[in-house]
């Protein structure tokens, strides 16, 4: 383990930096990464800047990109204008509003590949956060919303965090009121969890 962290330390201290002294990571997504309904230094993107500032990356921006109500398509369809004043990783969490919708997996599916293309293209590491759509969905839905994510990431060999909502979703008291949007409390939690892979995801980047 100190091995390890020994390890990311120095590729942190080798990594490029702006002219302002950070590396830029896009955090693309939806509500779940912009914030909804959370005080401001509350929501995903402020947490996690916390915790890599606390973690030997305070040399890192995380911008929030994300869009309350964004689908697949939805952020297939503004990456171009997202990745305009450019970055040196990415986050990448969408899905959650696709199997809200009910949208077909295939068409999801085929939105992210597109993403991951343009990221790939641009020598961009990225990591890819999934969702794990209910039971309730049915076993075909599920099984085929579900492997999006881990076969995009092998296909492209990205990060993955395979569910965004992972240990929270049987915790009521980490979710707001509307049972969907993690509180506080709830996304301190998965940025804790978060936090190494991005660390991981640093490290990806060319130096």
């Amino acid at each position: 383990m100190l091995f390890l962290f020994l390890a990311l330390f120095a590729a942190l201290l080798a990594l490029p930096v702006r002219s302002d002294g950070s590396l830029r990571i896009l955090a693309i997504g939806d509500s779940l990464t912009a914030g909804y309904g959370l005080e401001q230094g509350d929501g995903l993107v402020p947490q996690l800047q916390r915790w890599l500032d606390a973690n030997g990356a305070a040399a890192v921006e995380v911008v929030n990109m994300g869009a309350s109500g964004d689908t697949t398509a939805g952020g297939r369809a503004r990456l171009d204008w997202v990745l305009t004043d450019g970055a040196d990783a990415v986050i990448l969490a969408l899905g959650a509003n696709d199997m809200l919708r009910g949208i077909e997996p295939t068409e999801s599916r085929g939105n992210l590949d597109a993403m991951l293309a343009t990221l790939n293209a641009r020598g961009l590491p990225v990591l890819l956060i999934g969702m794990e759509a209910p039971r309730n969905y049915g076993p075909g839905y599920k099984d085929a919303f579900d492997a999006i994510y881990p076969e995009l990431a092998g296909k492209y060999g990205t990060l993955l965090d395979s569910h965004f909502l992972a240990g929270l979703v049987d915790e009521p008291t980490l979710f707001q009121d509307d049972g969907l949007h993690p509180n506080a409390a709830g996304v301190a939690m998965m940025v804790d969890r978060l936090g190494p892979i991005v660390l991981d995801l640093i490290a990806r980047v060319e130096r």
